[in-house]
């Protein structure tokens, strides 16, 4: 309000207004009241802007490929050969080849295309049993034997030096020797059982020493039946090999190589059995290779029995199993003659 009548009182002496709004004097009384702007003072300190010297028209496709929201320059292929420009081409990894699937330099096949099987003879019942071949061709279990891994040979070194300790070397002795004399009997009650031997499965029933592997082993031999072989040597006249085989016999319809193990302890499942796989896969083709056998086998069976009588353990190995396990026998095979 006071400004304002100091406005009207003004304007009504000519000149005084003019005089007040003077650019000196409004810099000098009325610092608060001038009008002024930047521009003047800004437009000396500008400085030049760099993109404007960029070449507008020639950069114009790529500005549009980042900018656009709906298409883009790129795809999979050009950004594989921008990769491959940058960085080279990519480097494609192979997993390692593990052991077991390694392919034998000598390959032979688990079945024999070449073996002919003659029609059904009169005899064709009773169990083939043919000595075992005197030659200098090393046996299957020799073979696994000498190919042991380092760490099965750690395993089995300790258990014997345990059972020293407890039993001590003459004890030892003697309890691995009973080992091999129980094998022999029970191998010889179950080749009396299956020749239905009737007075001699009585008088070994009654034996302490092989009566509970006889009653583990009852539930398996329902499901056992048209026995081919019993305790019959075989080699295979390619590999030149040889083993005796337990027995070759019809499980559940399907003809197999039996192995029959004693144990004191319970191996439920088939890699508690070691390298018994192995054995039955190299038995299997030792028979398919054999021309004393008019018989070709597919199937493998390892039954463990225990002396304390409880339910035996029987473990199939089906037409695909058995050739895992003859290629794995195969790479042992040969390991054996590499060293020898």
């Amino acid at each position: 309000l006071v400004r304002m009548q100091f406005l009207q009182i003004l304007s009504r002496k000519p000149g005084k207004l003019e005089m007040l709004f003077q650019i000196p004097f409004c810099q000098k009384q009325f610092p608060y009241t001038c009008l002024a702007t930047s521009a003047c003072i800004y437009s000396k300190n500008k400085k030049a802007n760099s993109y404007e010297q960029v070449d507008q028209e020639k950069y114009k496709n790529l500005v549009y490929s980042v900018t656009s929201y709906k298409t883009s320059a790129q795809t999979p292929e050009t950004l594989f050969e921008e990769d491959n420009l940058l960085y080279g081409p990519p480097d494609k990894h192979r997993p390692p080849v593990k052991a077991g699937t390694k392919i034998p330099k000598n390959w032979v096949p688990l079945i024999n295309p070449d073996k002919r099987i003659p029609p059904l003879s009169s005899d064709s019942n009773l169990p083939r049993k043919i000595p075992l071949q005197k030659t200098k061709m090393p046996s299957v279990t020799h073979i696994l034997q000498q190919t042991l891994s380092p760490q099965q040979v750690f395993y089995l070194e300790r258990w014997k030096q345990k059972m020293i300790v407890e039993l001590g070397k003459d004890g030892f002795a003697k309890y691995t020797k009973n080992l091999f004399l129980q094998g022999e009997l029970f191998h010889s009650a179950l080749e009396s059982i299956f020749l239905s031997e009737e007075m001699a499965i009585k008088e070994k029933s009654k034996d302490g020493v092989i009566s509970g592997y006889l009653s583990s082993v009852e539930h398996v031999l329902e499901d056992i039946s048209e026995v081919k072989a019993l305790e019959s040597g075989v080699h295979h006249e390619t590999l030149q090999y040889l083993g005796l085989v337990d027995c070759v016999a019809k499980y559940r319809g399907q003809l197999c190589v039996i192995d029959w193990k004693t144990s004191e302890k319970p191996k439920p499942f088939l890699k508690n059995t070691y390298d018994n796989p192995l054995q039955v896969a190299a038995y299997i083709g030792a028979i398919n290779h054999d021309a004393n056998y008019d018989f070709q086998v597919r199937c493998g069976l390892i039954v463990v029995a225990y002396k304390n009588g409880s339910p035996a353990h029987p473990h199939f190995m089906d037409p695909h199993l058995c050739s895992q396990y003859w290629n794995k026998w195969l790479l042992r095979l040969e390991e054996y003659r590499d060293r020898n």
